[in-house]
């Protein structure tokens, strides 16, 4: 660690949507020493070794019914609370960002244990449990949406929307032999993929491929579907590392609602289909794609509402509706702040200064 530079701990784990904000803040920051904090075997274990110094803690989400398993729980918390204490005392951490999840629990309260900083983004509607019991105790928490203050009432809150990866902020070339003169439709699932919503895509894509049209399919890999489907304008594939090149080429997407994919293809101006995975905790993809649906950016279905033809018939409507589109399009970009990585690196910098007066 430089030994003039500030001492910054991040807690971010499991899933895109907690990570990738917290790698753009990240990213704002360079002159810091950064900590992570995560998960053994979460999506962090790819991601962060390349560029920071990953340390882990074995923790579980908290139940809802009381029961041994919730002892248990509570048993690995505590051990995470002091191994993460620890942490912040060995390191010389000077502040700690989080962008909730359970992982943020120990991180705030070592922090506090510590007397140091905490920031914490929950980038949802409808806050996480963590953020709930948690959200109090941090000196700031950033929201992805407006709405989401009433539902922390003892915190300090504010609308930072949600942050991006810088190569969202420019153009990117798309690496796939897709012309340029087809519409081009990009069904993605999120980071963990999604089976139900690749059923509806693939008896929809018949329909869609008769017009022309190409479809970039990202499934995931818990799909043991894949390649059942062949076609020169069907392209599948579990990721795809370009996804800013493919969100601003796209013509619509057809996608789950986590908070991170809807900043996005808010970002991308990406007219979109939103498909809420239907197990989310609290319903919570449900509400955030609510936002956008009110603000005319994006259409909704329900899961177990959807079919395939009314997926077929939906997206070719709009295709055949440019106006509409565009419009969708505007209405997006007005939901997110393309600086927001920026505004949190700020605030973090801010926090930090008045601590050291």
């Amino acid at each position: 660690m430089s030994v003039n530079n500030p001492n910054l701990l991040i807690a971010a784990s499991g899933t895109g949507g907690h990570l990738f904000p917290a790698l753009a803040v990240a990213q704002q920051l360079p002159s810091y020493n950064i900590s992570w904090l995560g998960v053994p075997h979460r999506l962090e274990t790819s991601f962060v070794p390349k560029s920071y110094p990953l340390f882990t803690v074995d923790i579980d989400g908290f139940q809802t019914k009381f029961g041994i398993k919730t002892i248990l729980v509570m048993l690995k918390m505590l051990k995470a609370i002091v191994k993460t204490y620890k942490l912040i005392k060995s390191r010389k951490i000077d502040i700690v960002f989080t962008t909730g999840g359970y992982i943020a629990a120990p991180a705030i309260i070592g922090a506090k244990l510590a007397k140091i900083p905490v920031i914490l983004h929950e980038s949802n509607y409808i806050p996480g449990k963590v953020t709930k019991l948690f959200g109090s105790w941090c000196n700031l928490v950033g929201i992805g949406f407006n709405g989401t203050s009433k539902y922390l009432p003892k915190a300090k809150t504010r609308w930072i929307s949600t942050p991006i990866r810088e190569e969202f902020l420019s153009p990117q070339p798309l690496d796939l032999n897709i012309p340029d003169d087809v519409p081009l439709i990009v069904a993605v699932g999120g980071s963990q993929g999604a089976i139900g919503l690749n059923k509806l895509v693939r008896l929809s894509a018949p329909y869609l491929l008769e017009i022309g049209a190409y479809i970039v399919h990202l499934t995931g890999t818990q799909d043991n579907e894949i390649d059942t489907l062949h076609h020169d304008r069907y392209l599948e594939m579990p990721f795809y590392d370009n996804m800013a090149g493919l969100l601003q080429r796209a013509n619509i997407a057809i996608s789950r609602s986590g908070a991170g994919t809807l900043t996005e293809l808010a970002i991308t101006k990406t007219p979109s289909i939103l498909i809420p995975y239907p197990f989310a905790a609290e319903d919570h993809q449900f509400y955030n794609g609510q936002e956008f649906v009110n603000s005319g950016a994006s259409l909704l279905f329900r899961q177990d509402q959807l079919t395939s033809d009314l997926l077929s018939k939906t997206v070719l409507d709009l295709l055949n509706n440019s106006d509409k589109l565009a419009d969708m399009g505007e209405k997006a970009s007005n939901l997110a702040l393309i600086d927001s990585a920026k505004i949190l690196a700020e605030i973090i910098e801010k926090f930090l200064t008045k601590e050291k007066k």
